[in-house]
């Protein structure tokens, strides 16, 4: 597990407005202006937040051909693949405790 990846996908995702973001950046790429028009931010602060996003290795952006001016941005494939590990960690941590509680329980505790 990468615990570096880990922390950058929560920091990334610890703002409301970035995780609605990442909600509409899974349906469709959107260029900044459309986003920060969607969410109803500043383009200033639409830029913070898409660039802790790409910090997060969340999202990519690219150019459109005819106007470099424009960044449309998506969902980066594989992204959250080191937050599903961790969590199936944890899972599976807990799942461990909570039977050994049970059957600790069960047993009578003297």
């Amino acid at each position: 597990m990468n615990a570096a990846a880990v922390d950058a996908v929560f920091t990334a995702l610890a703002d409301p407005r970035r995780r609605r973001a990442v909600e509409l950046l899974g349906r469709r790429p959107y260029s900044a202006g459309e986003l920060a028009d969607t969410l109803g931010l500043a383009p200033p602060a639409m830029s913070r937040h898409l660039k802790a996003l790409k910090d997060g290795g969340l999202v990519e952006d690219h150019y459109l051909p005819f106007d470099a001016r424009v960044r449309i941005y998506r969902l980066k494939d594989g992204a959250t693949d080191a937050l599903k590990g961790w969590l199936a960690e944890t899972e599976s941590l807990w799942s461990e405790q909570l039977a050994a509680f049970k059957a600790h329980v069960e047993r009578g505790a003297p």
